[in-house]
């Protein structure tokens, strides 16, 4: 057994604080990573708080990680000692099913193991990025290609995905009129894929605060939803509005400014219910859903894309003694546009 510095939460009210956890000692299809850094995501207050459920104690959190392989199984033969990897939301799935099979593992029938808080196939609880090692089945481990900083590299493997995989899904590219709803740690990914995969891309954010970063980042319009004339300007003018935000939005509002065979895709998870009026569906054959993240080899193909066109998030890197501090900040939207721990700064 290794172990591995770490930065946890120890109940749902205390605040985050150093640790040590045991990692196994690496199998033969098990990659073992020395962690450079670890992106933060909102996730990872909800699960550190226990929002969404009572989680299990100690938890150490984080699921955008990037870092070097340090060791590896007699039988890998996907990754090489010095390889930069990266490892995302999922560590492991049944690898039986129908979905996974068709290399859909963010929709296992069986439930796909998460990258902390999850009980793994060995019986005990698995533990995430915000530590200095981790060891993972070689099929869960990316590799991150030498065109993008591992720093950027890490918001990828969560919010490049999470924006990535819609936007392929339904077809953003030349032609398409695409809209991103919220600026934020996934809105910012998703203004630079967009515009990299050649869509004319609109950003609906609260305010114009962040309309020159929009901008800057690939945005051809930028307007304010605060602003009631902006749905009426904006009526029947987009195929595909990606809605990244976790909070209640006016989903009728919203469908409105799809045009024929539109589609409204929601990435973000609000703790209520939302409503929509079947009738702002009706009107112009629209279609509601929702996406994941993307399966392993979907995540793969975002990596090397995102290399391809110099695309790397936008980060704001912290040592782990301010990680609680970030937290603060990150639910007061204080942040452009994604907090990366150094992990060196564990010991």
């Amino acid at each position: 057994m290794l172990t591995a510095h770490a930065y946890g939460a120890t109940s749902a009210t205390e605040p985050l604080s150093p640790m040590t956890v045991e990692r196994r000692d690496p199998g033969p299809r098990d990659v073992l990573i020395e962690i450079k850094y670890c992106g933060i995501c909102h996730s990872d207050v909800h699960h550190a708080r226990s929002d969404w459920r009572d989680e299990p104690y100690p938890l150490v959190p984080g699921h955008e990680i990037a870092g070097i392989v340090t060791a590896v199984g007699s039988e890998v033969t996907r990754h090489s000692v010095g390889d930069r990897v990266g490892v995302g939301c999922m560590v492991d799935s049944c690898r039986e099913c129908s979905q996974c099979r068709q290399g859909q593992e963010q929709f296992c029938r069986n439930g796909f193991t998460l990258t902390y808080g999850a009980e793994g196939e060995d019986g005990e609880i698995t533990q995430g990025g915000y530590s200095s090692h981790i060891v993972v089945d070689q099929d869960f481990v990316l590799r991150i290609p030498e065109g993008i900083a591992l720093d950027e590299a890490a918001p990828l493997l969560c919010a490049g995905i999470t924006t990535y995989s819609p936007l392929r899904h339904w077809g953003a590219g030349p032609g398409k009129r695409v809209a991103i709803v919220g600026m934020g740690g996934l809105g910012h990914a998703a203004v630079k894929i967009a515009h990299a995969m050649g869509a004319e891309v609109t950003v609906l954010s609260q305010s114009l605060r962040k309309q020159d970063d929009g901008l800057r980042l690939g945005a051809d319009h930028y307007y304010a939803t605060g602003d009631p004339g902006t749905f009426e300007k904006l009526a029947d003018t987009f195929d595909l509005i990606i809605n990244t935000v976790s909070a209640q939005v006016d989903l009728d509002a919203y469908l409105g400014l799809l045009a024929v065979d539109g589609a409204l895709v929601s990435v973000g998870a609000p703790a209520e219910p939302l409503s929509l009026n079947a009738f702002s569906l009706l009107r112009g054959r629209r279609t509601y859903a929702g996406s994941l993240i993307g399966g392993l080899a979907e995540t793969q193909e975002m990596l090397d894309f995102c290399a391809g066109h110099g695309i790397g998030a936008e980060v704001e890197v912290i040592p782990a003694d301010r990680i609680n501090d970030a937290y603060e900040r990150l639910l007061a939207s204080d942040v452009r546009y994604r907090f990366v721990i150094d992990i060196s700064t564990l010991n």
